[in-house]
């Protein structure tokens, strides 16, 4: 193995994040504090006119419910909580029944009285397999997603291998699995640890119809990614020195130019492994960049913008999606 070649199969190395502050007064203040309405025919913000009468909130809201909006008013109880509000199931893909990638697991929510759900991709980094990360599995899937936690072909599958396994997985996923009936195909994202996290970069890069995409500790050679269109969220360690941040994590967001939207999470005091044990702050804001790109869900718009503050955190930024 080279000296600038990640291994993620260590064992995990526990970060100690705990849970983050409540901070819905401090929302709820940001919220009525200046009141903006849409200057009719600009698509320019503006404050209200003196006097003017509020717009009605349950109008507002009616106007801005998604079809694809699934599930109770988000707390952050409810995105910090081991589990969502949906009973999942969860059925194991053999790799000699596909192409392209290593098979893997699928996880899904057991309800068939809500239509279809979004779905994810998700790779492991290098050396490692799914097991690292499944935890993430069935708590992203009881938020109403299907969850598709790959496996490679061989543990030593550079980004752009995992980039096009992750997208050959979608592809199963939407056509082939057992699933697919469960799936929307429209609305499909990937995510990915070190190595896939440099995956997931190059499966957005590939295909900009993907709705949102989340590199982990993200690890790649290649530095700059104005080539990608998707909403990007990408989340790294302070003290990862296996992808350090000053030379991944942060320069990949800062190339983003094209991207719709991004945001980049820094979690205080984690190294390179923190995605590899149950961690609420990287969990809660997976969940809530999901709901608000794959669903188009603005409920979740509230975690995003503006930038989150949890003391777990040592750094963010966000173009805060609205």
């Amino acid at each position: 193995m080279s000296r600038n070649t990640p291994s993620d199969s260590a064992p995990p190395i526990r970060s100690g994040l705990s849970t983050a502050p409540r901070r819905r007064a401090l929302r709820a203040v940001a919220t009525t504090a200046l009141a903006l309405t849409l200057t009719a025919g600009t698509g320019v913000l503006a404050a209200p006119a003196a006097g003017a009468a509020p717009a009605a909130p349950a109008a507002a809201a009616a106007a801005a419910v998604s079809p694809y909006q699934h599930g109770p008013d988000p707390t952050e109880d409810l995105i910090e909580a081991p589990r969502g509000p949906y009973a999942t199931a969860q059925i194991s893909v053999s790799r000699l029944s596909v192409t392209g990638f290593g098979g893997g697991v699928i996880y899904y929510p057991t309800t068939t009285s809500e239509g279809r759900f979004g779905a994810i991709a998700i790779s492991p980094g290098f050396t490692a397999t799914w097991s690292s990360l499944d935890w993430l599995g069935p708590r992203l899937a009881s938020h109403g997603f299907v969850v598709f936690g790959i496996e490679t072909n061989t543990l030593l599958d550079q980004p752009d291998s995992r980039g096009a396994q992750l997208l050959a997985a979608l592809d199963y996923l939407t056509q082939r699995s057992s699933v697919r009936d469960r799936v929307d195909a429209s609305r499909l994202a990937v995510a990915g640890h070190s190595m896939g996290g440099g995956g997931t970069l190059e499966a957005a890069k590939s295909r900009p119809s993907l709705k949102a995409a989340i590199p982990i500790a993200p690890w790649n050679l290649d530095k700059t990614w104005p080539e990608v269109r998707t909403p990007t969220l990408i989340i790294g360690g302070q003290l990862d020195t296996i992808a350090p941040v000053a030379t991944h994590s942060i320069p990949f967001y800062l190339s983003l130019s094209n991207a719709p939207e991004k945001g980049y999470l820094e979690l205080l005091g984690a190294s390179h492994f923190f995605p590899q044990t149950s961690n609420t702050t990287m969990a809660k804001y997976m969940i809530s960049w999901m709901k608000r790109f794959i669903d188009d869900d603005t409920r979740y718009s509230q975690f995003l913008c503006p930038a989150p503050n949890d003391f777990t955190l040592s750094d963010s930024r966000v173009t805060c999606p609205v």
